[in-house]
């Protein structure tokens, strides 16, 4: 059983993802990230089965505990997570209603914003478990965008900073993403920095990023190849790769940078054996 969400849905977050985390939920794309612009509107509609707390892993920047509810839609039962929540077992909600306040579990990497975790589970599954949801499909185009490696600093964070290019071809109205090498995918995931990603369209075969292999796809699945990105000649953690509707923008994720607003930066991709 695959649950599709409709363009429509996605269209109220500004950015989603469903391969950019390490999880075991996120698995060939069992699990999407929605990023709302603010609060925590819900993605779903139905009945609140359950609201819990669940232990997180222990990290010095957040809470060891995050919050699970699941909510009776039906045909499956939708499993929300990283929501402080301000509704009980019983109660009815439709999409948009807020279903609390986002919080930053130790589920995040530090350069993770806060989001929404959806996944499903057939009713007669256990949903309490993390792992083996039913698969997620996307009734919504990525666009993919090129992308030459290049852009200058317009945000930074302490382990993170996002770049004006690509520029966005259709701020509000459509999803982009920065593409592979063809210009057939939009990618998704972090590279190389968790296991594998994603192809929002699809793919066969290898794919490469700015001349470098850097994986190969199995439909919407993508494994990583060993690769090492780097900034202006030096190593980093990876880049998050995402679909934006408001925004685009490379981000480079790298703890303890000392990059700074408007610096140009070049990103280059090599296999980690280079020399």
């Amino acid at each position: 059983m695959a649950v599709t969400l409709p363009g429509a849905l996605l269209a109220r977050y500004p950015r989603f993802s469903l391969y950019n985390s390490p999880y075991p939920a996120h698995d060939r794309g069992r699990a999407i990230d929605l990023y709302p612009s603010e609060g925590a509107p819900s993605p779903v509609a139905g009945e609140v089965l359950d609201v819990r707390t669940v232990r997180a892993p222990p990290k010095p920047y957040s809470p060891e505990h995050d919050h699970l509810i699941l909510v009776d839609c039906g045909e499956y039962v939708a499993r929300i997570l990283h929501v402080d929540p301000a509704v009980s077992p019983g109660d009815d909600v439709e999409i948009g209603d807020p279903l609390g306040t986002t919080i930053r579990a130790g589920f995040f990497a530090p350069w993770v914003d806060d989001h929404i975790h959806l996944g499903f589970r057939a009713p007669d599954a256990n949903p309490y478990r993390a792992s083996g949801s039913a698969p997620v499909e996307l009734d919504c185009d990525v666009t993919p965008v090129a992308w030459d490696g290049t852009g200058r600093v317009n945000a930074v964070g302490e382990t993170f900073v996002v770049l004006d290019s690509p520029a966005h071809p259709e701020p509000g109205e459509r999803f982009a993403g920065i593409a592979d090498d063809t210009g057939g995918t939009a990618l998704d995931g972090g590279l190389p920095h968790y296991a594998g990603g994603g192809a929002f369209a699809g793919a066969s075969g290898p794919l490469s990023v700015l001349g470098e292999r850097v994986g190969t796809a199995t439909g919407h699945d993508v494994e990583w190849d060993p690769i090492e990105v780097c900034a202006n000649g030096e190593p980093i953690t990876g880049i998050s790769l995402f679909a934006g509707r408001e925004t685009l923008g490379a981000k480079l994720v790298r703890p303890g940078h000392d990059f700074a607003i408007g610096e140009r930066i070049e990103v280059s991709i090599r296999p980690v054996d280079a020399e």
